[in-house]
């Protein structure tokens, strides 16, 4: 039967190992789902740093006198 979510392989250190196997039995649930979790949270966390950088980016390129007031942008033909 396949597998629902597609599948990876990962190669890992002893320790690391350890550490997440001990990971997974203190919450209960398996390495995959600890892999899987910590994957995730680096992914937002590299979003995260993605779009401050563009929003100081922005900020540092901004022009007031380019800005749209709320009726250019609301209350166009």
């Amino acid at each position: 039967m396949p597998a629902k979510n597609p599948r990876i392989s990962a190669v890992v250190d002893p320790g690391l190992l350890k550490w997440l196997q001990t990971k997974a039995g203190q919450e209960g649930i398996s390495v995959s789902l600890i892999v899987r979790d910590i994957l995730m949270k680096m992914r937002t966390e590299e979003e995260e740093q993605y779009w401050a950088t563009e929003g100081e980016e922005r900020m540092r390129n901004f022009r007031p006198s380019d800005a749209l007031d709320h009726d250019d942008v609301w209350n166009s033909p």
